[in-house]
């Protein structure tokens, strides 16, 4: 018997060193093209370059950014943007996965238009986006009746923003949310009806709990996402400090006002942002609604 198990173990950790050494090429190249440009930059912004002149400066990059009132003005923008877009784009994105996944005629249909605009290129959605806030023709003025500059006035300007991307990204909320939603055994539902709970009930108590895994996904996708948001700030209000996030306040210096040295701790810096706020959002929000696998006594 206690040979039989021998046996067994070595069998065993036999299949999975050669898993491991089959999976190692692929770990290896995902590594290089995953850190390389991460060490680049990195190299790249402990240098002043300007045109072709290159001096090497140490951390003097980093204390700038550290001194920039544009960049901490860009921290704020962006968290602004982030927080207030996931939470909307969740709220709208769980309507429509509830929507598309009840059963009624024209369902089909149905899916097919709300996850029309997230197939729709971020870029011809920003620039459609503009025109419509744009108050030369004035469309969204004149269906609302404001007399509003969307373009210029900074609180409305993100407001716009806001409401583009919520727009844009709801519907991938939504299909990861329908996706969980396929998941969860129809007999629970049906267990609840006979029970006396409404549907108000049902959705607190079963929907919410158990789609706990695929919510924490599309918060943590959605997150990290607004978190490097470059095209519609951009396109609604170039490079504007008032409005400037991460990405395009690192873009203006590497573009419009070059400074590669400044502009690659700039991605840097924004790199470690938005890598931190994963990790504690996996650490934290993970754990606590995924829950923990249990453990093993020991004996």
């Amino acid at each position: 018997m206690a040979t039989t198990q021998r046996v067994r173990v070595s069998r065993g950790l036999g299949e999975r060193a050669m898993g491991r050494i089959f999976l190692a090429p692929s770990f290896a190249f995902m590594a290089v093209i995953a850190l390389f440009p991460v060490f680049y930059a990195i190299g790249m912004s402990l240098y002043e370059i300007r045109g072709f002149r290159q001096e090497f400066t140490g951390v003097d990059n980093y204390v700038r950014v550290l001194t920039d009132s544009g960049f901490f003005n860009a921290v704020w923008n962006t968290l602004v943007f982030t927080v207030a877009s996931v939470s909307l784009e969740f709220l709208v994105g769980m309507a429509f996965a509830l929507i598309m996944h009840q059963a009624f005629l024209g369902r089909g249909l149905t899916r097919a238009v709300i996850l029309i605009p997230w197939v729709i290129p971020t870029a011809v959605a920003a620039q459609v986006w503009r025109f419509m806030f744009d108050p030369n023709p004035g469309f969204v003025n004149a269906v609302l009746g404001t007399d509003i500059n969307w373009l210029r006035d900074p609180f409305w300007s993100m407001v716009g923003i806001i409401s583009a991307d919520v727009w844009k990204t709801a519907p991938f909320v939504a299909l990861l949310l329908l996706a969980g939603l396929q998941t969860i055994p129809k007999d629970y539902y049906e267990a609840a009806r006979v029970d006396g709970a409404n549907a108000l009930q049902r959705f607190w108590n079963i929907t919410l709990p158990l789609l706990r895994p695929s919510i924490v996904v599309a918060l943590l996708f959605r997150t990290v996402d607004a978190l490097r948001m470059f095209d519609f700030a951009y396109v609604f209000t170039g490079y504007s400090n008032s409005l400037a996030t991460l990405s395009v306040y690192a873009q203006r210096y590497l573009v419009r006002d070059p400074d590669l040295g400044y502009a690659n701790a700039l991605s840097t810096v924004t790199f470690v942002i938005v890598m931190l706020v994963g990790l504690a959002f996996i650490s934290r929000m993970g754990r606590h609604m995924i829950g923990e696998a249990p453990r093993k006594e020991k004996r």
